[in-house]
């Protein structure tokens, strides 16, 4: 139970940490948000916990797929806030990944890899 609770202190700190370093520096909170500090403890999670290295190393495959057709919300959010407000420009990049995640696990199913 306490590696649990650990776990979960680890990892909401670095979501704390991100926030709070965007609070100071939009670039510098930018980029730390870029890492993939979240995907980083769960490989070491996986890893401490002794989960079979293919589970391992399928997490970090998909983890790559699933990140490209996010991308475009980076892009859409900014252009859609100062026109449509914070929730409705979060709302409306929630629709556009999901569509293009929808687009993007049909377009590489054609080169083998099922997304879904």
């Amino acid at each position: 139970m306490a590696w649990i609770i650990a776990k979960y202190f680890i990892t909401a700190g670095v979501v704390v940490l991100v926030s709070e370093l965007a609070k100071r520096s939009d670039k510098l909170g930018a980029f730390v948000a870029a890492l993939p500090l979240v995907t980083l403890l769960t490989l070491i999670w996986l890893y401490v916990e002794n989960q079979p290295q293919e589970k391992v190393a399928n997490h970090a495959w998909y983890t790559f797929w699933y990140v490209v057709p996010t991308l475009p919300m980076f892009l859409v959010f900014p252009a859609l806030l100062p026109r449509i407000g914070f929730w409705l420009s979060l709302l409306a990049c929630v629709a556009v990944t999901i569509a293009c995640f929808g687009l993007f696990a049909l377009a590489v199913r054609n080169l083998g890899i099922d997304l879904l």
